[in-house]
């Protein structure tokens, strides 16, 4: 199977593994966490083996049918299944898989979706980023096509604002794309000492403490489209309570940490 070459000429080999700037392996697993969307989820897991990344599936409380076709999916080389014995959300999802992840070796996670709205094609530049910074969050920046409704786009504004409010500053372009790397190293242990939202709350919230932790962010741009006839879980009165909630929440979390940050944005413009 041929692999991916990044930006640069760096070739991606197959296992997922790159060389970084300076020196250091590192090796990356794509995690997709999947509820029902058995229509869509082999064609991305195909594109992302097509790069040369090893593909972990959790099935996050899928029915039947697509119990099944993630069972076929993983007995395909280099493609491997977690099961969650009921549906815990998308973020419980991620979680599994990163600990999964981290545990069979891998440096670093890459999210994507399952319902094919992200250009799994982007992988090998995100890897390439990630090896340039394997201390960062490659954190997907979305460049919409006219697929995207327009509700969607202009709803996503409320938590972009709320975001740079509650890291006072810009770093995360885009929270809410699920299109990122995570560095295992500083990701796991976050992860062990806060309780972070499970469901549609998760890629803000994981983003914002990241922030905080000092984690530095890659905002790199990919394209997103969405499927005519594309599955959605936002339930838009739970989620839109859930993630009010988070808002909130990391509200008050920024106003006690709001000294540390505000000394290292003053470092850093130094």
């Amino acid at each position: 199977m041929s692999a991916a070459r990044p930006p640069g000429g760096a070739r991606l080999p197959l296992g997922g593994t790159a060389r970084s700037a300076k020196g250091a392996p590192i090796s990356v697993c794509a995690v997709i966490p999947v509820y029902n969307h058995g229509g869509t989820v082999g064609g991305v897991a195909a594109r992302l083996r097509a790069q040369g990344l090893p593909v972990l599936l959790v099935d996050d409380g899928s029915e039947a049918a697509t119990a099944a076709q993630l069972d076929a999916l993983a007995q395909q080389d280099g493609i491997h299944l977690v099961r969650l014995p009921h549906n815990q959300g998308k973020g419980a999802a991620v979680i599994a898989g990163m600990r999964a992840a981290a545990g069979q070796g891998y440096t670093h996670s890459l999210q994507i979706d399952a319902d094919g709205q992200h250009d799994a094609g982007d992988a090998a530049r995100f890897v390439a980023a990630a090896a340039a910074r394997p201390d960062a969050l490659i954190c997907g920046c979305p460049i919409y096509d006219a697929s995207v409704p327009r509700a969607r786009l202009y709803g996503r504004y409320a938590t972009h604002i709320w975001v740079w409010i509650n890291t006072l500053s810009f770093a995360v372009r885009d929270s809410m794309c699920g299109f990122r790397i995570y560095p295992l190293a500083a990701t796991l242990p976050l992860l062990a000492r806060a309780s972070l939202g499970r469901r549609m709350d998760f890629d803000t919230e994981i983003a914002v403490r990241m922030v905080w932790a000092g984690v530095p962010v890659v905002n790199q741009p990919t394209r997103v489209h969405y499927p005519v006839g594309g599955i959605s879980h936002f339930r838009i009165w739970r989620d839109n309570v859930l993630i009010s909630a988070m808002h909130t929440r990391l509200f008050f979390g920024m106003l006690w940490r709001s000294p540390l940050l505000l000394a290292r944005k003053l470092r850093g413009s130094a």
